[in-house]
């Protein structure tokens, strides 16, 4: 019987750093970046990004064979579920494979994750690797309750269910003084932050976390209140279609 390649899951960086020469030393281990440079298969969110981020690591580690000889397959919120065995076949073949994200670690608000799920279902082994994911370290920056959290993805767009969400939210925070996480599409931040600050309350505890380890990052946290004056006497945070988690915790 062949054995099993493994799938490894590939962290990327967050975004584009100005300077890239020693980018990946900071942000990427040096194993994990070893061991992106002998795959020969990798299965991406976006097969450009994912060669952007080849051609990042053999900067400082050159890849075992030639970047056209690598194999990108996509798996993106367009695939199909009947398509996810056929991206699993080189690994029940004996092959290793690579799951690589569009920024940071693939399966965490990522299509990847039902890949990983069908990948233990198949009896393939599964092995994560270190690397950033901007939902930890917006928890860690923020202040705000580490021991208890939860991650909601997207909220609705729709201004009436998104208030009725946000309120369901806050009194769940507020009872089991859970900190709340969430994200949105760069381009709706500053609406999305207007319906936190107009539907929580004032004592609310909100952060603002934007462009994580980048040289923009900024990372901020004040009571809805304290918000609203902010933004007031300056304008709103510098965080237009820039990739931003939002937290809050109730007082």
């Amino acid at each position: 019987m062949t054995q099993k390649g493994t799938l490894f899951l590939l962290p990327n960086t967050l975004g584009n750093h100005s300077d890239t020469s020693d980018i990946l030393q900071h942000i990427i281990p040096e194993q994990v970046q070893q061991r992106t440079t002998g795959l020969r298969y990798l299965i991406a969110e976006n097969a450009k990004t994912a060669r952007a981020h080849l051609k990042l690591v053999a900067n400082r580690h050159p890849l075992q064979t030639t970047l056209q000889e690598i194999r990108i397959s996509e798996l993106n919120i367009n695939t199909p579920a009947n398509a996810l065995d056929a991206l699993l076949e080189p690994l029940l073949n004996g092959e290793d494979a690579g799951l690589i994200s569009e920024a940071g670690v693939p399966a965490v608000a990522d299509p990847g994750a039902a890949l990983v799920r069908l990948a233990h279902q198949r009896s393939i082994t599964v092995r994560p690797l270190v690397g950033p994911s901007s939902l930890l370290l917006a928890v860690m920056g923020s202040g705000l309750n580490g021991q208890s959290f939860a991650f909601h993805g997207y909220l609705p767009t729709d201004a009436a269910q998104r208030a009725k969400r946000i309120k369901e939210l806050e009194e769940r925070s507020r009872k089991e003084k859970q900190t709340q996480l969430f994200i949105e599409t760069p381009y709706r931040n500053a609406a999305f932050l207007e319906a936190l600050l107009q539907h929580c309350n004032p004592s609310t505890s909100v952060c603002i976390a934007t462009d994580l380890t980048l040289d923009t990052e900024s990372l901020q946290t004040r009571t809805a209140a304290e918000w609203k004056k902010h933004i007031a006497n300056t304008g709103q945070p510098d965080f237009h279609k820039k990739p931003t988690v939002f937290l809050f915790l109730a007082a």
